[in-house]
């Protein structure tokens, strides 16, 4: 593929996944990153998942380190920062791709609060901490892009109570950092996968046991109006590149729906 990203330095949090058929959108953004030429550092709270995504860039002949990291801890984050700058020299993208719902997450009677918390600083407060320790390495730089995942289900009716409102959130985010940062040269845009075919969508909620695999497959399917049902990871990690890359020059602030139409029913 063509080497767009070549040169650049990416941080990906959340670059590992929980095994699964398919893929995440974590592991095709790193290595549709590193196949378009950048070299990247793998966070994960797990290292061997990160371990994992390094495997397949290795196995490709791409440049990369994977790095454990609970990006929900500030001083986490800042060993992040300072690692990749130790390792690459500076930091040119950064990716916001930790999430997570499920749960008792169904309505504000039933969710229980440590869930509310964890739903919250998982989904929010990483991709705020992960910000708040890289910015000052590309304000320094006078250039950036950062890309934060959101989810559809921040606009799109939802009984997630946590996971919709947290999502927001991300957005908001992204709003707030892109005005701020714009005159550094630095971009905040962001992402809302819909109905993905993820290992974290298919397998994390079949494992919960309330649907079997291909019933839960078969439903997500129907509820895309576009051809050919769920998304993947890969579609995720094609937006990404672009948003990420130099052709974007000229865009901040957007947030994408990566959905196959699933938001318009919101209009």
């Amino acid at each position: 593929m063509d080497k767009r990203l070549e040169g650049k330095i990416a941080i990906v949090s959340g670059a590992g996944q929980r095994p699964g058929d398919t893929i995440g959108n974590g592991r095709a953004m790193a290595v549709l990153f590193a196949r378009a030429g950048a070299k990247i550092m793998l966070v994960d709270y797990r290292l061997e998942a990160a371990g994992e995504t390094k495997t397949i860039i290795d196995q490709e002949g791409g440049t990369c380190f994977a790095f454990a990291a609970d990006v929900t801890k500030s001083e986490n984050c800042k060993r992040m920062a300072e690692a990749c700058v130790e390792t690459y020299g500076r930091v040119d993208i950064l990716v916001n791709n930790v999430g997570m719902g499920g749960g008792s997450d169904y309505s504000p009677v039933q969710l229980l609060e440590e869930e509310w918390d964890r739903i919250y600083n998982t989904n929010i407060k990483s991709a705020f901490l992960t910000c708040k320790h890289v910015l000052p390495v590309m304000e320094k730089q006078e250039s950036g892009a950062i890309l934060n995942i959101s989810s559809v289900a921040a606009i799109a009716g939802t009984n997630m109570v946590a996971y919709k409102s947290s999502k927001a959130a991300v957005n908001a985010l992204t709003h707030s950092i892109a005005i701020k940062y714009a005159k550094k040269g630095i971009r905040v845009n962001c992402i809302m996968p819909g109905l993905m075919n993820t290992p974290m969508a298919i397998e994390g909620i079949s494992g919960r046991g309330r649907v079997a695999k291909q019933d839960l497959i078969d439903q997500r399917n129907d509820r895309v109006p576009l051809k050919g049902g769920m998304g993947s990871g890969w579609d995720t990690a094609y937006a990404a590149l672009f948003l990420c890359s130099d052709e974007a020059k000229f865009v901040t602030g957007v947030i994408m729906a990566v959905d196959g139409g699933q938001s318009i029913k919101t209009g």
